[in-house]
């Protein structure tokens, strides 16, 4: 009888839950700002065809790994055989940045949001033990599943520094009372701050430039002196990050491509 792991099941949800309270924290928020600041305030930023701010934020972020055929349906020798999966995992990591706001019309506007992002990314890769030399073991070995005999598994984890530069167009709903919500959607332009030349010392090596589709929504609470606008955004990345070459000589040919993706709560001051 297969044994059951209640506390892996639970980990596998976790992101489901953590997105779900976040929803049913937004959608509270509107009923929370009205009762506490009950009174009107004036926002002259909202009457100015440009404006300013600033954010700070909270990002936990991921890898999606694509498999190539030669790996998914191996049936010869390959300098890969010992792999069983390369998994990627989410890390948590924060950016900030300033916030430039161009007003077409009270409802819509476009948004450049320049930010510098610390971000880490690591990856769980599994091996089948074997007795022959050359099984890679320069990390740390964890037991992994019911047969400790049978798998062992590293995580191999890459820092980077990322300059963002978001371009959104942004629709917002009529002001009511002291809130309004919103919803944002473009693209962003990113490269890392290391050259190519220091990333390629990890174990799986990405370029550093990529581009990405952006989509999120949030709510604006106005104070006396200030707005304050929490929000949430997905990003995707398009451009295909792996660099083969300097990878592991075990990993090369078992990843066709990579892709960053993210899931950020900023926390906008205007």
């Amino acid at each position: 009888m297969q044994t059951t792991y209640i506390w892996n099941k639970l980990n596998l949800r976790r992101n489901k839950v953590i997105l779900l309270g976040l929803v049913f924290f937004l959608a509270a928020i509107p009923t929370f700002g009205q009762g506490m600041f009950g009174l009107t305030s004036a926002s002259a930023s909202d009457n100015r065809p440009l404006s300013y701010g600033f954010f700070l934020a909270g990002h936990n972020s991921t890898l999606r790994i694509k498999y190539t055929d030669a790996f998914l349906n191996s049936t010869s020798a390959n300098e890969f055989d010992n792999v069983r999966s390369i998994q990627p995992l989410f890390s948590a990591g924060f950016s900030l940045g300033f916030i430039g706001i161009l007003r077409f019309h009270d409802q819509v506007s476009l948004m450049f949001m320049p930010k510098v992002g610390f971000y880490e990314y690591k990856t769980e890769v599994t091996y089948f033990n074997v007795t022959e030399p050359g099984l890679p073991n320069t990390g740390d070995e964890v037991i992994d599943g019911p047969n400790p005999n049978n798998f062992s598994r590293e995580v191999f984890t890459s820092e980077a520094t990322m300059v963002e530069l978001p371009l959104l167009f942004k629709y917002r709903s009529v002001r009511f009372n002291n809130t309004r919500m919103y919803w944002v959607g473009g693209a962003s332009y990113q490269f890392r701050t290391k050259g190519q030349d220091e990333a390629n010392v990890d174990d799986i090596v990405m370029t550093g430039q990529d581009f990405s589709l952006e989509a999120g929504m949030g709510f604006e609470f106005y104070f006396k002196y200030f707005k304050f606008a929490p929000e949430v955004r997905f990003s995707h990345g398009l451009m295909n990050a792996y660099q083969a070459e300097n990878t592991r000589p075990e990993l090369q040919g078992a990843i066709e491509s990579i892709k960053r993706k993210s899931i950020t709560l900023y926390l906008n001051f205007q």
